[in-house]
């Protein structure tokens, strides 16, 4: 058994019940491209192998990938990198098909790696994740709440996200000092009725600012007192209280009013 390396965030998962619901829950089909996160001793991965699958995985940790070499052998596809480094678009053009994600990721990284899956949200079907209970609720948090921010109007937007059961503290090696949560994110396939790369700015730039109003976060974005008067929206609003749909309405409104300046 290998030693949890702190610095990697390992909390290796040691309970078989929950291993079979995870892989249960992907309802895997022969042929599926499979890209599992961080499989550490290979616990979930000699699960994912019960079925007919083309199985990716990205494990930095060099203990861990000789561990799955000598387990596993050309049954996986070892990519001895870190996950944020991964190109996906690279993969999704080998594959011609949809990736489906799979992994109990490391806390410290998992805003980051979410965020990533979100960017290349057209390339993944769906993705089954062990996160802390906190980000679970952040997820699936509503407009109003104390838990909704960006990353809960990212999930709404980019995908339909569902908490599938909750995780105790006490089936992982080390124990966390949190409880978790396994989710599935499931893409939306579909372009986006909006510029990508003004709704993440949109988002970002009025979440920055939160508890302000729009009107604050979008002067951060640059927009000045005058194309804000331009923009038919109600500016007074603080970006905690709209849901994914309205901040579209608000990213073709800026978009509208970006396009006419220039």
């Amino acid at each position: 058994m290998l030693k949890p390396k702190k610095s990697l965030g390992q909390n290796f998962l040691q309970d078989e019940n929950i291993l079979r619901k995870i892989t249960a829950a992907l309802q895997l089909q022969s042929g599926d491209v499979v890209f599992e996160i961080g499989p550490g001793e290979g616990a979930l991965t000699k699960h994912l192998l019960t079925q007919p699958i083309t199985l990716l995985a990205a494990e930095i940790d060099d203990r861990a990938v000789a561990m799955l070499q000598d387990l596993f052998g050309d049954k996986v596809e070892l990519l001895h990198q870190d996950i944020l480094s991964i190109n996906f678009e690279e993969l999704h053009h080998r594959f011609q098909k949809p990736i489906r994600v799979v992994g109990n990721i490391p806390y410290y990284l998992t805003s980051e790696i979410l965020i990533a899956l979100f960017d290349h949200y057209a390339i993944f079907r769906d993705a089954v994740l062990m996160v802390q209970w906190e980000v679970a609720q952040r997820l699936i948090a509503k407009p109003h709440t104390k838990e909704y921010g960006i990353l809960s109007v990212y999930a709404n937007h980019y995908s339909s996200c569902e908490i599938l059961f909750k995780v105790s503290r006490n089936v992982f090696f080390p124990k966390p000092n949190v409880d978790s949560a396994v989710i599935q994110l499931k893409m939306k396939a579909d372009a986006l009725p909006c510029s990508d790369p003004i709704f993440r700015n949109v988002v970002r730039s009025t979440f920055g600012k939160r508890r302000k109003t729009l009107r604050n976060g979008l002067k951060f974005m640059g927009l000045n007192d005058q194309q804000l008067k331009t923009i038919s929206f109600d500016l007074s609003k603080r970006p905690e209280e709209l849901s994914a749909a309205e901040f579209i309405s608000l990213t073709n409104a800026v978009a509208a009013v970006q396009h006419q300046s220039v």
